[in-house]
């Protein structure tokens, strides 16, 4: 087949009015609660959870949209970029509650790695994937030859990977971190004040939601465009829409204000 001028069919399927208007509805409702709690406890840290459930909310949205104009590009570029993205903004807040934890805790010394150094390299990374797999979205919806959306998907693909692996590694970091607490739980921690224990293990829900979704989404690209995963909706609604409203509504936990207090070492507007 010749690498000639084609016409990029945007979806393999008509995209179901009834999953985006139930997708937006989800993820607006957990964003006001985020919203609400983020706002009454004035926990800014977590304001990426904010970004990524509206990002979530308004691509299910423009999902719903498109079901009655499925050849205009708009709503197709709106759901494929923030759907997509969203979830870097979640782990973008993981990785600086962590920071919190270790901080709220004084268990520095427990951690391989310094808590500020938690939330820069992790974060930095998460930029980075934001960015490959914005741009590769973004080429691709604007490629007009087959070798044009054959790079933006691997552009997208290489960005999935880079961030399964960049949770790979902030997972092990967490999970050293908290073998090691609960072997010598330090005095800040004994008070109660932080119940790191339950937060530890919300922050492994999270973690795994994000990184089953990251899987299916590699296999998906890796399938290619006329494989089962980008022919059927019904999956990306299971691995993608199920896993991160999962994660976003275990992600309300943090907002404790006791989290807040302690040196401000991430990234946090003062008010």
């Amino acid at each position: 087949m010749s690498d000639s001028h084609i016409e990029y069919k945007l979806w393999n399927y008509t995209p179901s009015t009834a999953g985006g208007v139930i997708g937006a509805i989800v993820f607006f409702i957990l964003t006001f609660f985020h919203s609400w709690r983020l706002v009454k406890n004035r926990t800014w840290f977590c304001i990426p959870f904010v970004i990524g459930g509206l990002f979530e909310a308004i691509g299910y949205a423009a999902r719903a949209a498109a079901h009655t104009d499925t050849e205009s590009k708009t709503p197709y570029i709106i759901q494929s970029v923030l759907i997509l993205v969203a979830p870097i903004l979640f782990a973008a807040s993981i990785y600086m509650v962590l920071g919190r934890l270790i901080l709220r805790t004084e268990s520095e010394s427990l951690s391989v790695i310094r808590p500020r150094w938690v939330t820069v390299i992790f974060v930095t990374g998460d930029i980075l994937c934001f960015f490959i797999q914005s741009g590769g979205a973004g080429m691709l919806v604007q490629a007009d030859d087959q070798s044009g959306v054959k790079r933006g998907e691997n552009i997208i693909l290489g960005g999935l990977i880079l961030q399964i692996l960049c949770f790979g590694f902030f997972v092990v970091v967490a999970g050293i971190w908290h073998k090691r607490m609960s072997a010598m739980e330090t005095p800040a921690a004994r008070t109660g004040l932080i119940p790191w224990r339950r937060y530890i293990s919300l922050l492994y829900v999270a973690s795994v939601c994000i990184s089953i979704r990251n899987a299916c989404r590699v296999v998906e690209y890796a399938m290619g465009r006329d494989a089962y995963l980008l022919t059927h909706e019904w999956p990306m609604y299971i691995y993608d829409f199920l896993l991160m409203a999962t994660a976003l509504g275990v992600c309300l936990s943090w907002y404790d204000p006791n989290i807040k207090r302690g040196a401000k070492l991430d990234i946090e507007m003062r008010g």
